[in-house]
């Protein structure tokens, strides 16, 4: 099982490098992430981490608030033109309506979607 991790950090210079220096630290993996800025001074970062528990640990003891952890499918894909297209049409045709998406590494897709179980048999 995948675990997607979802962060609010002050949307300010350096504060992406006290993240991964703080996770790094803790000898936490990021195998894959996404950072957005929402407005109003926050950004939001989705975390791919091999093993959640120090991650929670970590994030805590750095007065980081995990806002959410949900499940996720992380799918090998080709790294060719065309290919996110071919995966979400798996799924668009299968009626799951996916949630978040991001590339990790290994060019791996990160899926979140409102039906994980109907996602997994659509592509597996």
């Amino acid at each position: 099982m995948a675990i997607d991790l979802t962060v609010e950090l002050d949307d300010r210079p350096g504060e992406l490098a006290r993240l991964g220096d703080m996770l790094g630290k803790s000898g936490v993996n990021i195998a894959g992430f996404c950072a957005v800025t929402r407005g109003g001074g926050i950004a939001e970062v989705h975390l791919l981490v091999d093993d959640a528990g120090p991650a929670f640990a970590a994030l805590q003891d750095a007065g980081i608030q995990i806002t959410e952890e949900q499940e996720v499918i992380v799918h090998d894909v080709d790294d060719r033109p065309g290919a996110l297209g071919d995966v979400a049409h798996r799924l668009g045709d299968a009626g799951v309506s996916i949630t978040t998406a991001y590339l990790a590494t290994n060019t791996r897709l990160v899926l979140a979607a409102d039906n994980l179980g109907e996602a997994r048999d659509a592509l597996f």
